[in-house]
């Protein structure tokens, strides 16, 4: 079996250390990669934190992981060694059930879709892609399109299928009004994919700092839901809102005013706690609530050549495998612009002492 470096923490502290951990052949239709790249996604930090319940540690997280195929099964088709591959959120379905069948392999009901980190169908833990391998069945890998930079590509296996999916779902395009709510790691996809499809993009912040970032990469017009006026000004706008901040006392009721009749307030992000909504703001405007969680593999693979012809990337910072445990504690604080990236190269150097 291969033997690998890979991070992991040991409790709710998310304290990362270096460890070996081993790594399975490629059965006949799986393929081992080389991992080379690693997004750090706020799902992460929940998870580490056991902020969305139990947790197994020590815990191996990352859910955003591309590299290079190193060994194929006997039976594999769809890749050879040498292909760039990535893998989301998911590592294995049932492919039976009518979830699979439809495409939607993160619903799979059979008994359910195994996430990249967690336990598998055996009840084994597993680790994610904060390592320098992963084996993966082939019909679960992502091919990634030369024409996006390699390092820049692993966010889109979650923070740009996240955002894809409802964007497409809920017909943004040419004659929409696109509002993103919160520009983040996943905010700074949306606006830039909103803007692919054709629709006039307006990003809602909190302040004015990341506004020059927003209209460059996409939005027409920004603005700060801080300053006194601005989400009334904006009543009866939107067709579509995007929303993906994960506070737990963010204010849907103002934002749902910013919708227009018919429009769909969509949420990605998931917060802590519940969220108390007046329902008289979606019935007297026949307006939509709604959520949205990841996609399907072949969604996936469409949302990686959209944005490849579209020339859409996300805007990352690249750090080492020592970086993680500041990294998880600058996320939290909004001081990432826009998505931490782990070079797995590092993971080979001597860790401080």
């Amino acid at each position: 079996m291969p033997q690998v470096y890979a991070y992991a923490c040991d409790d709710e502290r998310s304290l990362f250390h270096r460890i070996t951990i081993d790594l399975r052949e490629p059965a006949p239709k799986e393929i081992y990669f080389e991992v080379m790249y690693a997004g750090i996604c706020h799902s992460d930090i929940h998870t580490a934190r056991g902020e969305w319940g139990p947790v197994a540690y020590p815990l191996v997280p990352g859910h955003e992981l591309v590299g290079i195929v190193a060994a194929v099964g006997s039976e594999v088709t769809k890749f050879k060694v040498g292909d760039k591959v990535g893998v989301g959120c998911m590592f294995a379905s049932c492919k039976e059930c009518e979830y699979c069948t439809a495409g939607e392999e993160q619903f799979c009901n059979n008994p359910h879709a195994y996430f990249t980190y967690g336990v598998d169908a055996e009840g084994k833990s597993t680790t994610g892609g904060y390592s320098q391998g992963f084996t993966v069945r082939e019909d679960f890998a992502l091919r990634i399109p030369e024409e996006i930079p390699f390092h820049t590509a692993a966010p889109l296996l979650c923070a740009g299928i996240t955002t894809y999916s409802p964007l497409k779902f809920w017909g943004a395009g040419p004659d929409t009004k696109v509002a993103v709510l919160g520009m983040g790691g996943l905010g700074h996809m949306a606006v830039q994919i909103a803007s692919a499809m054709g629709a006039q993009v307006h990003v809602i912040s909190h302040t004015r700092s990341k506004e020059k970032d927003g209209k460059r990469l996409g939005a027409s017009y920004y603005h700060a839901s801080g300053e006194a006026g601005t989400l009334e000004a904006l009543r009866s706008t939107f067709d579509l809102i995007i929303c993906t901040v994960s506070a737990n006392d963010l204010d849907y009721g103002a934002y749902l005013d910013t919708l227009k009749p018919h429009g769909a307030f969509v949420d990605v992000g998931l917060p802590e706690a519940p969220a108390r909504i007046n329902l008289s703001k979606i019935i007297l405007g026949n307006k939509i609530l709604a959520g949205s969680n990841i996609g399907g593999i072949e969604e996936t693979q469409e949302m990686l050549d959209f944005c490849a012809e579209h020339s859409i990337h996300p805007v990352v910072e690249m750090i080492g495998g020592e970086d993680i445990t500041e990294a998880y504690n600058k996320v939290t604080a909004s001081q990432v612009r826009y998505h931490y990236v782990i070079d797995t190269s590092t993971f080979n150097d001597k860790p401080a002492a």
